[in-house]
């Protein structure tokens, strides 16, 4: 049975893409491009479930906000 889950895709300092799967602690990846990064979250996911399980709980994405904080 196939499993749908949203990723978060940001680049870092150095040009990677960073991906990670909110709803899967721990599942995350990067690359040097979109493609190769897409590619190795799926192989990520797959790992995960394959270690933890389907997560029990289900979450509904709702966007994403950018917070400015002093620091």
């Amino acid at each position: 049975m196939p499993h749908q889950f949203d990723v978060v895709i940001e680049r870092d300092s150095e040009g990677y893409y960073v991906a990670s799967v909110p709803q899967i602690h721990g599942c995350h990846t990067q690359a040097r491009s979109l493609d190769e990064v897409a590619e190795r979250i799926r192989e990520a996911i797959t790992l995960c479930l394959e270690v933890e399980g389907t997560p029990r709980e289900q979450l509904e994405f709702v966007g994403i906000q950018r917070v400015t904080v002093a620091a």
